[in-house]
Protein backbone atom coordinates (compact mmCIF):
# COMPACT_ATOMS: atom_id res chain seq x y z
CA UNK A 1 0.00 0.00 0.00
CA UNK A 2 1.15 3.55 -0.58
CA UNK A 3 1.35 6.15 2.19
CA UNK A 4 -2.11 7.60 1.53
CA UNK A 5 -3.78 4.16 1.48
CA UNK A 6 -2.13 3.35 4.82
CA UNK A 7 -3.39 6.58 6.40
CA UNK A 8 -6.89 6.04 4.97
CA UNK A 9 -6.89 2.51 6.43
CA UNK A 10 -5.79 3.88 9.80
CA UNK A 11 -8.55 6.54 9.73
CA UNK A 12 -11.22 3.95 8.92
CA UNK A 13 -10.56 2.23 12.24
CA UNK A 14 -9.78 5.37 14.28
CA UNK A 15 -13.15 6.46 15.66
CA UNK A 16 -11.55 9.04 17.96
CA UNK A 17 -9.79 10.84 15.10
CA UNK A 18 -13.10 10.74 13.24
CA UNK A 19 -14.85 12.27 16.28
CA UNK A 20 -12.23 15.04 16.34
CA UNK A 21 -13.27 15.85 12.77
CA UNK A 22 -9.78 15.40 11.35
CA UNK A 23 -9.28 16.13 7.67
CA UNK A 24 -6.17 14.73 6.00
CA UNK A 25 -4.55 17.50 3.96
CA UNK A 26 -1.25 16.08 2.76
CA UNK A 27 0.84 12.93 3.12
CA UNK A 28 4.24 11.64 2.07
CA UNK A 29 6.56 9.00 3.50
CA UNK A 30 7.54 10.23 6.98
CA UNK A 31 5.24 13.25 6.75
CA UNK A 32 1.59 14.17 7.28
CA UNK A 33 -0.49 17.34 7.63
CA UNK A 34 -4.05 17.34 9.00
CA UNK A 35 -6.60 19.85 10.26
CA UNK A 36 -9.67 20.12 12.46
CA UNK A 37 -12.08 22.72 13.85
CA UNK A 38 -12.38 23.16 17.62
CA UNK A 39 -15.97 22.59 18.79
CA UNK A 40 -17.65 23.80 21.98
CA UNK A 41 -17.60 20.33 23.57
CA UNK A 42 -13.79 20.39 23.34
CA UNK A 43 -13.20 23.21 25.85
CA UNK A 44 -12.28 22.94 29.52
CA UNK A 45 -13.47 24.91 32.55
CA UNK A 46 -11.33 27.88 31.52
CA UNK A 47 -13.20 28.18 28.21
CA UNK A 48 -10.15 27.17 26.18
CA UNK A 49 -9.49 23.98 24.27
CA UNK A 50 -8.73 21.03 26.55
CA UNK A 51 -5.06 20.05 26.31
CA UNK A 52 -6.10 16.50 25.53
CA UNK A 53 -7.65 17.67 22.26
CA UNK A 54 -4.49 19.33 20.96
CA UNK A 55 -2.45 16.38 22.21
CA UNK A 56 -4.77 13.97 20.38
CA UNK A 57 -4.52 15.98 17.16
CA UNK A 58 -0.72 15.87 17.41
CA UNK A 59 -0.78 12.17 18.28
CA UNK A 60 -2.91 11.39 15.22
CA UNK A 61 -0.68 13.23 12.73
CA UNK A 62 2.37 11.68 14.41
CA UNK A 63 0.84 8.20 13.95
CA UNK A 64 0.00 8.87 10.30
CA UNK A 65 3.51 10.12 9.48
CA UNK A 66 5.34 7.36 11.34
CA UNK A 67 3.25 4.57 9.78
CA UNK A 68 3.41 5.99 6.25
CA UNK A 69 6.32 3.78 5.15
CA UNK A 70 4.12 0.68 5.42
CA UNK A 71 5.55 -0.70 8.65
CA UNK A 72 3.37 -0.60 11.75
CA UNK A 73 4.83 1.75 14.35
CA UNK A 74 3.58 2.44 17.90
CA UNK A 75 4.44 5.38 20.13
CA UNK A 76 6.74 4.80 23.08
CA UNK A 77 7.38 8.38 24.20
CA UNK A 78 5.57 11.67 23.61
CA UNK A 79 5.44 15.18 25.05
CA UNK A 80 3.68 18.43 24.22
CA UNK A 81 4.14 22.11 24.97
CA UNK A 82 1.06 24.33 24.77
CA UNK A 83 2.24 27.72 23.55
CA UNK A 84 -0.95 29.82 23.42
CA UNK A 85 -4.67 29.31 24.11
CA UNK A 86 -6.86 27.56 21.56
CA UNK A 87 -10.47 28.74 21.32
CA UNK A 88 -13.79 27.40 20.01
CA UNK A 89 -14.00 27.72 16.21
CA UNK A 90 -10.21 27.84 15.81
CA UNK A 91 -9.05 25.83 12.80
CA UNK A 92 -5.97 23.84 13.80
CA UNK A 93 -3.42 22.45 11.36
CA UNK A 94 -0.93 19.86 12.61
CA UNK A 95 2.20 18.99 10.65
CA UNK A 96 4.43 16.03 11.50
CA UNK A 97 8.02 15.92 10.27
CA UNK A 98 10.41 13.03 10.63
CA UNK A 99 13.56 14.05 12.50
CA UNK A 100 15.33 10.68 12.61
CA UNK A 101 14.54 7.28 11.09
CA UNK A 102 16.38 4.36 12.61
CA UNK A 103 15.67 0.68 12.04
CA UNK A 104 13.53 0.30 15.15
CA UNK A 105 13.13 3.83 16.56
CA UNK A 106 11.94 6.97 14.79
CA UNK A 107 11.67 10.53 16.10
CA UNK A 108 9.05 13.05 14.94
CA UNK A 109 8.27 16.70 15.57
CA UNK A 110 4.73 18.07 15.31
CA UNK A 111 3.73 21.71 15.14
CA UNK A 112 0.13 22.84 15.54
CA UNK A 113 -0.88 26.22 14.18
CA UNK A 114 -4.21 28.06 14.26
CA UNK A 115 -5.95 29.74 11.33
CA UNK A 116 -3.76 32.84 11.83
CA UNK A 117 -0.69 30.61 11.35
CA UNK A 118 0.27 31.18 15.00
CA UNK A 119 2.05 28.23 16.56
CA UNK A 120 -0.20 27.03 19.42
CA UNK A 121 1.54 23.77 20.36
CA UNK A 122 4.75 21.83 19.82
CA UNK A 123 4.92 18.03 20.23
CA UNK A 124 7.66 15.46 19.89
CA UNK A 125 7.30 11.73 19.78
CA UNK A 126 9.24 8.52 19.38
CA UNK A 127 7.84 5.36 17.81
CA UNK A 128 8.94 1.76 17.80
CA UNK A 129 8.81 -0.04 14.45
CA UNK A 130 7.12 -3.39 15.11
CA UNK A 131 8.22 -4.81 11.75
CA UNK A 132 4.64 -5.75 10.86
CA UNK A 133 3.49 -4.62 7.42
CA UNK A 134 0.25 -2.70 6.81
CA UNK A 135 -2.21 -4.67 4.70
CA UNK A 136 -5.60 -3.84 3.24
CA UNK A 137 -8.58 -4.66 5.43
Amino acid sequence: MNHREIIDTMMEGDLFSQWLGIEILETAPGYARISMKVRSEMVNGFGICHGGISFSLADSVFAFASNSYGEQCVSIDTSINHLRPIRVDDILTATSLEINKGKSLRLYEVTICNQKNEKVAWFKGTVFNTGKIWERN
